[in-house]
C-alpha cells in the first residue's frame, strides 16, 4: 500500500513538472534565427460628430418636489432636442437618482437632513458639430446645470480602425525588412503574429486657435479624434 501511494505521488509530481516545463518547451521553438518587430500607427482626423453627456440636479425640501424639478428640466430639454431635429434614437436619458441632502453640524458633529437631491443624466449623439454650441446653450437654458463631458467622434470610425490596422502592419513589415537588410540577412516569412484590438477611438481636445479668435462655435468644429493600433510580428531569417 505504501509503495503504491509513493508511486502515485511520484507520478503526480512528474506530471506537474512536465506541465511547468511547457512554456520553456514553447520558447525553445524559437531557437532559430529570427527578428521580432512591433508595428504601430496613429491616425488623426477631423471630428464630425460629438457625444454630449449632461445632467440636471435639482434640490427641494421633499422628494416629490425634487423629482418634479428634475423631470421638468429633462422634459423641456428633450422637447428642445426634438425641435432641433435630433433623432430620438440619438438621445438616452438615465433613470432618476433621488437621495437625501445633508449638512454637517459642527456643534453636534452630526449630518442634518436639509432636503432632497434629484438628478438625471442625458446623453446626446450629435451628428452635426455646427449645432453643438447652440445645443450647449439650450441645455443650460432648459435647466441642465452640469455638462460632464464632450467626446468628439468621426462618422468614419470603422474605416479609421481598418486603416490604422493596415498602417501598423505596414510599419511592422518595413521595420523587419530594414533590420534584415541592415544586418545582411533575408526574411523567410512570418513565424508568429500577436495582435490585440486597441479599443475605441480616442477623442481629442479641439484646437484653441479658433477659440482665441472669439468664434466658439467654430472652435468645436475644429475638434479632432484619433485612433492608434499595434501589432507584434516574429519573422524567420533565412
Amino acid at each position: 500500500m505504501k509503495k503504491t501511494l509513493i508511486a502515485t505521488l511520484f507520478g503526480s509530481l512528474v506530471f506537474t513538472g512536465s506541465l511547468l516545463a511547457l512554456p520553456n518547451a514553447a520558447a525553445a521553438e524559437l531557437n532559430f534565427p529570427h527578428i521580432e518587430t512591433v508595428g504601430t500607427s496613429e491616425l488623426v482626423v477631423k471630428a464630425d460628430m460629438a457625444e454630449l453627456t449632461v445632467e440636471v440636479v435639482t434640490k427641494a425640501d421633499n422628494p416629490a418636489k425634487a423629482k418634479a424639478g428634475s423631470d421638468k428640466a429633462v422634459s423641456d430639454f428633450l422637447a428642445r432636442l426634438a425641435k432641433a431635429g435630433i433623432a430620438r434614437d440619438d438621445v438616452q436619458s438615465a433613470n432618476l437618482n433621488l437621495r437625501p441632502d445633508y449638512l454637517y453640524d459642527p456643534e453636534t458633529r452630526t449630518n442634518k437632513e436639509i432636503g432632497y437631491l434629484a438628478s438625471r443624466q442625458v446623453v446626446v449623439t450629435l451628428r452635426a458639430l455646427d449645432k453643438l454650441n447652440d445645443l450647449l446653450d439650450s441645455a443650460l437654458q432648459q435647466g441642465i446645470n452640469r455638462i460632464h463631458q464632450i467626446n468628439f467622434k468621426s462618422s468614419k470610425e470603422a474605416e479609421m480602425i481598418e486603416q490604422a490596422r493596415l498602417m501598423a502592419i505596414k510599419d511592422a513589415k518595413q521595420k523587419a525588412a530594414a533590420l534584415a537588410e541592415g544586418f545582411g540577412e533575408r526574411l523567410d516569412g512570418v513565424w508568429e503574429i500577436r495582435y490585440q484590438a486597441q479599443g475605441a477611438v480616442r477623442p481629442m481636445v479641439y484646437k484653441m486657435s479658433a477659440a482665441a479668435r472669439g468664434d466658439v462655435a467654430e472652435s468645436y468644429q475644429e475638434a479632432q479624434t484619433s485612433i492608434s493600433d499595434r501589432v507584434e510580428v516574429i519573422y524567420r531569417l533565412k
